[in-house]
């Protein structure tokens, strides 16, 4: 029987969407409405830093 996939070692990917807010999604699932592909891929955390370095301002691009 093959072992389940720990949460941490399950892919995914950096998403954003228009108002250039950023998250992490698993890779394969098909992406929600309004989100785009936006980084790289690897675990939750190698994208969590990746999403760490590159949004810096929090507020939705319609509030700047």
């Amino acid at each position: 029987m093959d072992s389940p996939t720990r949460p941490s070692e399950t892919q995914h990917q950096v998403v954003c969407n228009d108002e250039e807010q950023y998250s992490v999604w698993p890779l394969g699932r098909p992406l929600p409405n309004g989100w785009r592909s936006a980084g790289p891929q690897g675990t939750k955390a190698e994208c969590l830093r990746h999403i760490d370095r590159v949004w810096t301002d929090l507020r939705p691009l319609s509030a700047r």
